[in-house]
């Protein structure tokens, strides 16, 4: 994957950074990375569609249309080779997307939709969805094997209440756990059926946010389950994925629902962690603050 900075997109597209940058606003198109500064990386893939279309004479609205479409075939080039039973030209094809994009917009833009489309169009019992599900699942946990190790002082509890392999929330699922490892964190995931030696489990994994994933488990299955954490951990932040606040079991967690986009879903959980830690680190002050006194009449 090739990226460029502002200044080399644009000169790509022999206009001003200010120029692309309105485009940007505009149309959303080209969409950037931001790097570990915070400076935009675009896409060498995204840059060069544009590029050749405005080389056609094209306006900018029609460009940035004939762009968005040659990009959006390698969804239906998925598809097409998933319905067909090809695995090996669907890790092709989904290889291809990433010399355009990066792994988690590859997932988000092209993986994920292509799977959807298969769900819907044959049923989630069909032969075709169980191929495509096997497939999507399987390189979605390879990638997430494959992640850098945990650079971020964040560690995740995910658990699983998705339905098995066909559960059409599962990819969806697998994908906001690896984009929330490529981001750093350190990753647990399971199914809210595992209770049994849940204080174990926390002690080792120590996590400072929980995900309830999925909407398959029914909500006695996940209020225990949420019980069982909070039991042994303390009052830890819990929120949900592709899940609706349905039970009052479940509304006084406190939880809260996360958008149901991977990528968005992984930053509101990272911002609620990094914003939660000055308010839990000014609690425990207060706490020893107010122990203080009788620490001193006791001494």
């Amino acid at each position: 994957m090739r990226f460029l900075k502002t200044s080399e997109a644009a000169a790509l597209l022999n206009v001003s950074p200010n120029t692309l940058r309105a485009w940007e606003r505009r149309f959303g198109y080209p969409r950037p990375q931001r790097s570990p500064g915070r400076h935009r990386l675009y896409t060498h893939g995204e840059i060069a569609a544009l590029r050749d279309a405005l080389q056609e004479g094209l306006s900018i609205s029609s460009a940035v249309s004939r762009a968005r479409e040659g990009l959006s075939a390698d969804t239906d080039a998925l598809v097409a080779v998933l319905s067909s039973f090809d695995r090996e030209r669907a890790d092709a094809a989904l290889e291809a997307t990433l010399a355009l994009r990066s792994l988690e917009r590859s997932v988000e833009e092209v993986l994920l939709p292509a799977l959807d489309e298969v769900a819907d169009r044959q049923g989630p019992e069909s032969a075709h969805w169980a191929f495509a599900a096997r497939w999507g699942g399987e390189w979605l946990r390879r990638a997430i094997r494959l992640a850098p190790p945990p650079v971020r002082p964040v560690s995740v509890l995910v658990g699983d209440a998705t339905r098995d392999e066909l559960d059409p929330d599962g990819p969806h699922v697998r994908a906001l756990e690896l984009l929330c490892a490529r981001a750093g964190a350190r990753l647990t995931a399971l199914s809210v059926r595992g209770v049994t030696g849940m204080a174990d489990l926390l002690a080792a994994v120590q996590p400072d946010i929980v995900v309830i994933a999925g909407s398959h488990a029914r909500d006695d299955e996940v209020a225990r389950w949420a019980y069982a954490v909070r039991s042994a951990a303390g009052p830890l932040p819990v929120t949900l994925f592709r899940r609706n606040l349905r039970s009052t079991r479940v509304r006084t967690t406190g939880a809260r629902a996360l958008p149901s986009a991977p990528s968005e879903a992984q930053r509101e959980l990272l911002e609620l962690v990094e914003v939660g830690r000055p308010a839990a680190a000014q609690k425990r002050t207060g706490a020893r603050a107010v122990e203080s006194p009788a620490v001193k009449a006791r001494a």
